[in-house]
């Protein structure tokens, strides 16, 4: 009998010590605890519950021309199929590029210009028989505050439906880019909202919506690390200082492309010395430049502003050069009054006038 429970006891150890082996050597699953999947949506207000809601309206843009190509980001406006994006992300189709959409479903569409401009760096496409749209609600850009939350959409390199978030940093930037044509007709002037919001090349013509889902602006500028500023300012990436339309202009230029093809500046009709190294925006003198200095009978004429004057303030904002006198009238609609603050030989003067009106062409 005792050797009987002798070698009983040594067969069970033996299994005990095989199984606590096999146990070690993973043998045996493991199963890790963890949460259940959480079906509940997300709060209106929160990033995710923003994103659910635009995603939908947001479609990535990519344009072939005969000697160029690009990507973009573009967002839908009514249930007609008309987007806007921005002039420079549709400008290398040219006359007879091809331009498709992807929308955020993963559904395609062919796209034609139905108009653009790049003065304001705004273009309207339209896509045709694309059934259940989702048009974006717009807000009202001069509601925003510095500090106020956004949440940016967009196809950054190429990337389709990336949403990042951050805060209005600054209001009213003057921002000045392209200006490749000898004349400078395709300079951009735009004041814009500034955002810390992560913005790269491929986010333009992106919405910039605010906590309630609402575009307040169209994202269309970065400042690089590598080069300075421009519209979608060269491949260094994002650094916290992105630049947006604000949504008031873009609706004004938007509802002008649809309706008519083009979009109209206003103007003050008067020519500027961009050479001028002093501090505002220095009327030319006369047989300067390529126009008269003040247009015969035009807002500045009627005004009273003359040949070499120093425009210094719009509205009580200080303004330190032509590019941006330039963007604060741009910020305006034809048709609105302006209170000018004017120095000639010395002596300070305010000029009021209404602005005037010019095509795009």
């Amino acid at each position: 009998m005792l050797l009987i429970a002798l070698v009983a006891g040594c067969i069970g150890g033996g299994i005990g010590a095989y199984a606590e082996r096999d146990n070690a050597s993973g043998g045996v699953d493991v199963k890790l605890p963890q949460a259940p999947v959480e079906k509940e949506a997300r709060a209106p207000g929160s990033v995710a519950g923003i994103a659910a809601a635009s995603l939908p309206g947001v479609v990535t843009i990519h344009v072939r021309g005969s000697s160029e190509e690009g990507t973009g980001t573009g967002f839908v406006l009514d249930k007609q199929g008309h987007i806007l994006t921005n002039n420079h992300v549709v400008q290398p189709a040219g006359a007879d590029g091809d331009i498709s959409v992807t929308f955020n479903s993963g559904q395609d569409a062919k796209a034609e210009i139905i108009g653009r401009d790049a003065g304001y760096d705004l273009a309207v496409v339209k896509v045709d028989r694309v059934s259940g749209l989702t048009p974006l609600p717009l807000g009202n850009s001069d509601s925003v505050r510095v500090g106020d939350p956004v949440v940016a959409i967009g196809a950054p390199f190429d990337l389709a439906g990336t949403v990042t978030s951050g805060i209005i940093s600054a209001k009213e930037r003057p921002i000045t880019a392209g200006g490749e044509k000898e004349d400078g007709s395709d300079v951009s002037y735009v004041d814009a909202l500034q955002t810390d919001a992560p913005i790269n090349p491929g986010n333009s013509g992106g919405p910039l919506v605010d906590r309630k889902g609402r575009v307040i602006g169209i994202n269309s500028a970065i400042r690089a690390a590598d080069d300075g500023s421009g519209l979608d300012g060269g491949q260094g990436g994002s650094v916290g200082l992105g630049f947006a339309i604000p949504i008031n202009q873009g609706k004004r230029v938007a509802e002008e492309l649809i309706n008519t093809g083009k979009a109209t500046h206003p103007v003050i009709g008067v020519t500027l010395d961009m050479g001028y190294t002093g501090d505002g925006a220095r009327v030319n003198t006369k047989g300067a430049g390529s126009g008269p200095p003040v247009t015969s009978d035009g807002p500045g004429d009627k005004a009273g502003i003359k040949a070499g004057d120093v425009i210094t303030e719009v509205d009580g904002v200080p303004v330190h050069s032509g590019q941006e006198l330039i963007v604060k009238i741009r910020s305006h609609r034809p048709g609105d009054r302006l209170a000018l603050t004017v120095k000639r030989d010395g002596k300070t003067r305010t000029a009021e006038l209404t602005l005037g009106s010019a095509s795009s062409g």
